[in-house]
Order: C-alpha cells, then structure tokens, then sequence
C-alpha cells in the first residue's frame, strides 16, 4: 500500500508473547467476556491494529463501532490532552461545566427536528438506555414497554429486559423488569409472517395493533417502543423504506414514546449523523454512545426539553458527562460533520457494490445490507434454502483473522463490517480482497 502500512502478519496466531499474556488473561478476568480471536492487541492508529508481537491487521470492527474517527486520531488526543491538563474529572451531577453544557448544546441541535432538547449524559450505551427506560416511565406514568426480537440494547437488567439478541444474553438472569413485549422486527430476508415486501404492507406493524395490544398489552398501558434503526446484533438487519414512519405512527395513535436506539448507529456511520434521518422520522428520544467520544466511555439520552423535565435527584450518575470525554466527545462530532459522515456514504456505496458482486457468486452469501459503513453480510447454506450457516460466517471471521483483518460477526450467521469513518478506497480494495479469497475459499469447500 502507498503509505506503507498494510496487515502484516508476523508469526503464528497468538504469538509467543500474546500466547503467554492471553493464558494470564485467562486466569485472572471474567469468562463472560466474549472474546472474537487470539489476538493481545497493544498499539492502534488510523485503521490499524497491532498486538504485542508486532502483527499489523487492517480494523474493520472499530473497537465494535466506536472509532468512529479512527483509532487515536490526532485531533481527538490533542482535546483530551488539552482537558487532561485543565481537569480529569468534574462531578457534573453536582457542579457545572462548560463542557458539558457545550456538548449537550450540540447534541439537541442534532436531535431530528424542530424545537429544543436536552441531554443526559451516561458512561455507556447501555445507561443512555436505561435513564430512556426510566424516562420514558416517569413522563408516560404507565408500566410496559415494546421492543423487538433480535434486539440489543445493553445487558444491565432494564436494558436486558429490552434486548432479545441472543439467549445466553438472558439465560439464567430472570425476572427481569416486567411487562417487555417483544415483537417481530422488519427482517425482509427472513419475515417471520412469510410475506413479502411490499406486497406485506408492514404486517409486522399491523401484528402489534391487531394482536398486541389487543390481547397483551393495552396500548394505554405502553410508555414506550424501544427501536433500533437498524438492528445491529440482531444481524445488522435494514427495515424496508416505510416501515419507521409508520412504526412512528402507530406510536403517535396511542400516545407511546418512541425511542431510537441509536447507540451502535448514531455518529455519522450510515451517512447520516443519526441513522433514524434515512426514514425522516422524528423520535421522541434518543440514545446514543459508542462512537460518541471516539473510544471514552460517554453515553447520552437526548429528548424534547417537553419530555426531560425531571427533577433533581430522579436521575443522576457520578462520571457520566465526564469533561475529558466531553471534550472527546465534541471533537468527534466536529470531525464526522466536516467529512467523516461523506466519507462514510461514499465508501459504504463503494464497498456494498464490490459485495453485491460477491453475492451474485458465491452461494454461501444469502444477502447484502446495510447503509454507509455499517453494512451486513449474511451467510446461508444455500441461496434457495436460506438455512443458517454460522459455522461459516464464524469460520470466514477467523480466516481473515489469520490473515491481518479484523471483523466481528453478529446475528447467529452475519459477518458485519464497522470500519473507521476514515478509510480510503485503498484501504477498502485490500479489505475487500482478503475478504473474498477468504470466502471463495469457504464456497469451494461447500461445493465439495
């Protein structure tokens, strides 16, 4: 590559050193942690990798979607080397910062829509979800909420009781917090109600008016749908056109909050700052974290300053808003506004071209989705049966591994691509190519 950087792979996977620091890992942090590969990472820049024994890898996961801006991108350490010095932490529960009130400025002004917001500011993704639970509650004063199957919205026991991902996620954990109805999402590939779009009409809404709320839960009775735009553990899954807009209808008919889940979508990464504004719809709440800060542990829950009128003391944290990540945090969305969120358009058609080559050879790939650079693949075993093959999408995760790039699956058989907002097309082509040898490789084997 013209930069001279490139996945570089330079001893066995682990190596000699990351063998030995993985086996202490091993002894001494907790199992639930859900390991992708073998790899003891020590250093990154831009979009790459390198663990401790000098192996390069091309970053297509973004530290599961939060470099946004790439790993240490310069501009981003300057402002949290420039707080760093001033003050590393300031109890914004208890005291102002400006900084804080800065951010939270340019967040409502991002909020889809007229009219002005306001911002509570967590740690992570999952508490930006759960103050939207408690939120969501105080104001509507009823107890359900909906949410749907393949959903992920944290593993905290409001936000678990939300998401519906995966089982093990769940397993063992109940009671969670009652009255969480999931419902079907619109997932065209595979509808759940065998139909198809447009023909279906959105039945999957149509099921939670005529079935729902008609035998489960009274819509009076729901404060809140809980949605994300685009699934993201669930298997990266893309709705049809219409569907938002007439989610948020059904929710406007009954009065129920409805709030974008915005955590693994927002920041620029499907070309637009929130992924929601691809459908025109307004929410009435927003959480978002990840990529906000570029790798510093800050979450927000964004909504109408109608909504978020809570007194002190209805919720409340120690660290979230932290000034250092704030200072991150507004950096970031500086730098995704000037061209990262373009860049991310431009390179997401560019790469979901290259793919939908892919599908049209190879059988193994059943589908191809996604908006800007937050795109899913979906492995089957054949195109005409649709049944799963997550030996294979998990066996093409670890290939390409071995062979300098990082990815992460998602969904019981999707592999998904995050990369940083920053790459280039070189960088695109070289990713791109390693990740067909790799699945040319598993479509022969299938042939066999």
């Amino acid at each position: 590559m013209k930069n001279g950087l490139g996945p570089k792979i330079r001893t066995s996977l682990p190596g000699p050193k990351g063998k030995q620091l993985i086996a202490q890992d091993k002894k001494y942090v907790s199992p639930s942690y859900t390991r992708a590969y073998p790899a003891m990472l020590d250093r990154a820049s831009g979009a790459y990798l390198w663990d401790v024994d000098g192996n390069c890898y091309i970053d297509f996961n973004s530290g599961i979607g939060v470099n946004t801006t790439g790993n240490c991108h310069p501009r981003v350490v300057n402002a949290i080397e420039k707080q760093l010095r001033k003050a590393i932490h300031i109890a914004t529960a208890d005291f102002y910062h400006p900084l804080t009130g800065q951010l939270a400025r340019k967040l409502s002004g991002l909020m889809p829509g007229k009219g002005h917001n306001r911002v509570f500011f967590s740690n992570s993704g999952t508490e930006a979800v759960e103050c939207a639970f408690k939120l969501a509650r105080y104001v509507k004063r009823r107890p359900r909420m909906i949410a749907f199957t393949g959903a992920f919205h944290g593993r905290s026991m409001g936000a678990l009781s939300l998401t519906a991902s995966k089982l093990t996620q769940r397993n063992h954990f109940a009671p969670l917090v009652p009255e969480v109805t999931h419902v079907p999402y619109a997932y065209c590939y595979r509808c759940p109600f065998h139909l198809t779009y447009p023909r279906c009409n959105i039945a999957c809404i149509d099921y939670i008016e005529d079935e729902i709320f008609k035998r489960v839960a009274p819509p009076e009775d729901v404060a809140a749908i809980f949605v994300e735009p685009i699934q993201g553990e669930g298997g990266y899954v893309v709705p049809p056109p219409d569907y938002h807009q007439k989610l948020k209808s059904l929710a406007e008919k009954y009065e129920i909050l409805y709030v974008a889940d915005e955590v693994q979508t927002g920041i620029g990464k499907t070309g637009k700052f929130f992924a929601i504004e691809h459908w025109n719809v307004k929410p009435d709440i927003i959480t978002v974290s990840k990529a906000l800060a570029s790798g510093l542990p800050l979450g927000a829950c964004i909504a109408s300053e109608k909504l978020m009128n809570w007194p002190p003391g209805a919720h409340s944290t120690t660290f979230g808003g932290n000034p250092v990540a704030c200072a991150a945090a507004i950096e970031t969305i500086n730098l995704v506004e000037e061209g990262l969120m373009a860049n991310a358009a431009k390179l997401g058609k560019f790469i979901m071209a290259r793919l939908e080559k892919m599908k049209q050879k190879y059988d193994i790939i059943g589908d191809v989705r996604g908006k800007g650079l937050m795109i899913g693949i979906e492995f089957v075993k054949s195109k005409k049966t649709k049944e799963k093959a997550p030996e294979i999408s998990n066996g093409i995760e670890q290939e390409c591994f071995r062979r300098g790039l990082m990815l992460l699956t998602c969904g019981p058989n999707s592999i998904r691509f995050i990369p940083p907002l920053i790459i280039d097309q070189e960088i695109a082509t070289t990713a791109l190519d390693i990740f067909e040898k790799v699945v040319a490789k598993f479509a022969s084997r299938k042939r066999k």
